[in-house]
């Protein structure tokens, strides 16, 4: 008897939202990522081990690592 088993990361593009740049100061659009690694057997994804979620900048192409609470201030 075998398992197959490993991790997988996910990426999914959440709605820009309009914020302040925290390196070029610029007030304007920026896009949203979440990042979920999930603990897969036989291929079928069976719970998520982790979540990142980051941001960046339209204007300079800056990414910045948020936390879940940053995240869901920018959602409202």
């Amino acid at each position: 008897m075998f398992f197959l088993f490993g991790f997988s990361t996910k990426l999914r593009a959440l709605p820009s939202q309009p914020a302040t740049c925290q390196h070029c100061g610029v007030f304007g659009q920026h896009h949203l990522e979440e990042r979920a690694t999930r603990f897969t057997l036989f291929f079928i994804p069976v719970f998520t081990t982790g979540r990142s979620y980051q941001i960046t900048c339209s204007n300079c192409g800056q990414r910045f690592s948020i936390n879940s609470r940053q995240k869901h201030a920018l959602m409202r």
